[in-house]
């Protein structure tokens, strides 16, 4: 994005139609002010599902390569060790992070939150 962040979005109105942005105005300076947003303005997206994807790294071969794989075969993917690890939400890279161990499971943290537009 530009020098801001602050995306001005079309007011939809009772009729579905767009309308002048609401603009707040203060009593005491007639100015706009911004509309306090909090989590809980989020609640009814709360239990719509989505996919989380940490993607290691890729490779291409080829079917015939790809039949040949059993146990204990090695596929070398094009990240070194140490470098971060993409990080998907429903097919969308939302942030980077690293591979940590919990107990005795895999998980991930993340150390970069990847803003549209920049992957």
């Amino acid at each position: 994005m530009a020098a801001s962040d602050n995306v001005e979005l079309p007011d939809l109105g009772q009729e579905g139609q767009p309308g002048p942005a609401p603009a707040l105005l203060n009593a005491d300076t007639n100015t706009e002010s911004e509309i306090k947003r909090t989590a809980q303005d989020l609640e009814a997206v709360y239990d719509v599902p989505v996919t989380v994807s940490a993607v290691l790294g890729k490779s291409a071969m080829e079917v015939s390569q790809l039949l040949k794989l059993g146990k204990g075969t090695i596929v070398e993917l094009d990240r070194k060790v140490g470098e971060a690890i993409d990080i998907y939400v429903n097919d969308r890279l939302v942030a980077r992070g690293e591979v940590v161990l919990v107990e005795d499971r895999l998980g991930v943290t993340m150390t970069e939150i990847i803003k549209a537009g920049q992957s």
